[in-house]
């Protein structure tokens, strides 16, 4: 069966337009295994059709063919992760009236074709979507805990210091920011050791704008690293971080820690799970990170801190809400 498992802009609801919301979207969950369902969804839902679009697209935020065309496709990648259904049946489970059309709509949606993604063991089936509504697998969850918990301390305490740190350079001229500094590492086999502050931070930022690129399963056009000011660095990366913490809590609400997903990047794509890839970039940075802020008291910065997520948790202290409302 399908549940919603609504994001936080709908707290952002009076009761009226939650409710009717709610009721909108389950006129569309219903209708998934109807074939041509969609033009009669605005008469189900006792609106006139141009109404109802307009209404439905106000309060989800999607058009209603969208959204069914969306869910079903999570469905189809449900089934292909998980059943041993043929590629051929689950096509027309989704309602595409040839195998043809369906490779290229799934395609289109998650960056592979069907029978590339059950090979290389995929298991996430969410496509990104604002109103946080998808197909939920029979057993999961319909929303997560309620408590801030480890991944609230580590993704949050990551965009702090890394926005410290940006802002922080952002007060040395460019010949700081490029002057060598000894004892550079090389940590990674394929990439060569930053040397550089620019290119410490730049690797920062850079690191989360290609994995977020890889979770939406969009075209990566970044190409080789910038040569950015600290000041475009942050504009960047704050793009990048609302795009990627919406994407990890999403997984961490519906607990998908070990769901896997395909890295249409990588040339050959390769498979990896959220949680895997959540660690990775934490370590990894983390190692950039406190390597900067080392070179920031060498050039003359220094604010006090030392790089622990104990700073950030005095400083925001996140899981008190009424703090987090202040901040």
């Amino acid at each position: 069966m399908l549940r919603s498992c609504l994001l936080g802009f709908w707290q952002e609801m009076d009761a009226r337009g939650k409710s009717e919301a709610a009721r909108l979207s389950a006129v569309v969950l219903s209708s998934l295994d109807e074939e041509g369902a969609t033009r009669h969804l605005a008469r189900r839902a006792y609106w006139s059709r141009t109404h109802f679009h307009r209404l439905f697209r106000g309060l989800v935020e999607e058009t209603p063919g969208a959204m069914r065309r969306r869910l079903l496709l999570e469905r189809a990648a449900w089934q292909l992760g998980r059943t041993q259904a043929p590629v051929t049946e689950i096509a027309f489970d989704a309602l595409y009236g040839s195998l043809e059309a369906f490779t290229r709509a799934f395609r289109r949606a998650f960056g592979i074709s069907p029978s590339l993604y059950r090979r290389m063991g995929a298991t996430h089936f969410r496509l990104s979507a604002r109103n946080g509504i998808h197909f939920a697998a029979p057993g999961s969850p319909a929303k997560g805990e309620a408590d801030m918990d480890l991944f609230d301390r580590f993704a949050g305490y990551e965009s702090w210091h890394t926005r410290r740190l940006l802002d922080q350079a952002a007060k040395l001229s460019d010949e700081q920011l490029d002057r060598p500094f000894p004892g550079a590492m090389k940590i990674l086999p394929w990439k060569k050791p930053e040397q550089t502050l620019r290119e410490l931070l730049e690797g920062v930022v850079y690191t989360k704008e290609v994995w977020t690129a890889a979770l939406k399963g969009r075209e990566w056009k970044g190409g080789e690293r910038k040569k950015s000011s600290p000041t475009e660095m942050r504009a960047r990366y704050d793009k990048a971080d609302a795009d990627f913490d919406q994407l990890m809590r999403e997984v961490r609400d519906t607990r998908a820690w070990d769901d896997t997903f395909v890295d249409a990047l990588c040339e050959p794509p390769e498979t990896f799970t959220f949680g895997g890839m959540f660690a990775h970039l934490m370590i990894f940075n983390s190692y950039k990170r406190l390597t900067a802020l080392a070179v920031l008291r060498q050039l003359g910065v220094d604010d006090g801190g030392f790089g622990c997520p104990t700073e950030y948790e005095a400083e925001v202290a996140p899981w008190r809400v009424e703090e987090a409302v202040k901040k």
